[in-house]
């Protein structure tokens, strides 16, 4: 991270108010920047006001960070990518899944990301390593830009 910028990892909805409290102008005075799911912006538009910190920095998915990879990259290559890892098998099991029926492309495949301890982070640097430069989701190329 930059100097001075501290980075508030996706998934900290819960402690965001102490970590800006902490970190951010109010504590040490670190610019924080962070990427969070749409459904977990409220929290962090609560915690941000009670720790006084700002808003500006904070950069919202559609719905989550692995749906943004998936449009970005279409399903057709995140498919590749999971046959290129050794999942393919796993994958063609979980979409004959009666469960996934009527489910699209994209929400399978986001939901499959989450079916497997470490699968998520594992896919998402290699979902993040395949994208072409000009192809980077909004809200990870604005965070990036803002550090």
């Amino acid at each position: 991270a930059a100097e001075g910028v501290c980075v508030v990892p996706m998934g900290g909805a819960m402690n965001i108010a102490r970590y800006a409290a902490l970190l951010g102008p109010p504590g040490l005075g670190l610019r924080l920047v962070g990427l969070c799911d749409e459904r977990e912006w409220p929290f962090y538009e609560r915690g941000l006001d009670r720790a006084g910190a700002p808003r500006q920095g904070f950069f919202v998915c559609v719905a989550d960070l692995e749906d943004e990879l998936i449009r970005a990259l279409g399903p057709a290559r995140v498919e590749e990518i999971i046959g290129a890892e050794g999942d393919l098998r796993a994958w063609q099991t979980f979409v004959r899944q009666p469960a996934q029926h009527g489910r699209s492309m994209d929400g399978m495949l986001r939901r499959f990301l989450g079916t497997k301890k470490g699968r998520k982070i594992r896919y998402g640097r290699l979902l993040v390593e395949a994208l072409e430069p000009a192809r980077v989701p909004g809200p990870l190329d604005e965070l990036l830009a803002a550090l």
